[in-house]
């Protein structure tokens, strides 16, 4: 064993570098494999910092159309140009987490609607089932256009899709349509049986983050979602004289109430609101029923009360 230890060393003594003799193919290959698995943005980007080759192979299409969901998450906090375009590189490439995402980002944050559902549609033409349903409550609501822009059977059919490939929030949402015949034929025994499936999969989700698993075929809570909770919630700090130089119509427009959403009206009363409160507004039946049964069954338990007191007072 001493013998070949020391030809090696010999070998690195002459000034030949193993790495650099190794083919383009086999590199991306395994860059490729690093962006499958990435935990988060950093992970990609350590990477690429190795040295010149790694920078120039880690920006190849092979390896940035395989980055995981996690591997494009950027956080709002550390939004920048350079974040915008490592986005666009991954969606030009054909990943679909990076449509999804940036689709997301562009549409409600940015307030590029054309662009950013079209990016959407890609990701949602390749089968991704958050970006369906994205597209989905942007029919229901006639996000980006008028009232009368709304096309509920779109809607409807988009949220199917998105369903049946395990979406928890899209199967609610059908839950819901089938029950109220919204958007579609009404059918309650189908649409009380996809509301149960739908919260088996939400308790499925509570416990693999209970336990850290981080499993993802129910993880619905995505990162899209927290990137615009966080957006707004930034934006909320910025200075008064920035908030003063902004038009009277953005003043105006809400967020969804539903806590873990971050989607916001893109026109006045876009969402549904509450109709015994009236103080709570969701863009979805699905983030409805979700901030019902964790934080707005209290809430608006105290406001009715209080409503009911003031009325019997007068």
């Amino acid at each position: 064993m001493g013998k070949p230890t020391k030809r090696l060393l010999v070998v690195g003594h002459r000034g030949l570098d193993a790495f650099d003799r190794l083919p383009d193919d086999l590199v991306i290959a395994v860059l490729a494999g690093l962006a499958k698995r990435a935990a988060c943005p950093a992970d990609v980007a350590a990477a690429s910092l190795t040295c010149r080759r790694f920078r120039e192979l880690a920006a190849h299409p092979a390896v940035l159309s395989r980055a995981s969901a996690a591997a494009v998450a950027v956080r709002a906090s550390r939004w920048s140009e350079a974040a915008h375009r490592f986005l666009l590189r991954c969606a030009a490439a054909g990943n679909l987490h990076a449509c999804y995402f940036l689709g997301m980002v562009r549409f409600y944050c940015l307030g590029a609607r054309a662009t950013g559902a079209a990016v959407l549609a890609r990701a949602a033409a390749g089968g991704h089932a958050a970006a369906l349903f994205a597209l989905a409550v942007v029919q229901f609501n006639g996000s980006g256009g008028d009232k009368v822009d709304k096309d509920l059977r779109a809607g409807a059919a988009l949220c199917a899709r998105a369903a049946w490939l395990g979406h928890a929030p899209a199967l609610r949402e059908l839950g819901h349509c089938l029950q109220d015949g919204y958007g579609m034929r009404r059918d309650t025994t189908a649409g009380r049986r996809l509301l149960l499936h739908a919260a088996e999969r939400e308790l499925l989700w509570w416990h693999c983050r209970g336990a850290g698993t981080g499993c993802g075929d129910c993880a619905w809570e995505d990162a899209a979602s927290r990137f615009m909770v966080e957006w707004w919630a930034l934006t909320r700090k910025c200075s008064v004289a920035a908030v003063m130089a902004q038009e009277d119509d953005d003043a105006d427009l809400r967020l969804c109430s539903h806590v873990r959403c971050g989607r916001r009206e893109t026109r006045r009363h876009e969402f549904r609101r509450c109709s015994v409160c009236g103080s709570a507004t969701y863009c979805s039946r699905a983030c409805q029923a979700l901030d019902w049964r964790h934080a707005h069954r209290g809430q608006c338990a105290a406001v009715a009360v209080r409503w009911l007191a003031a009325r019997d007072a007068h």
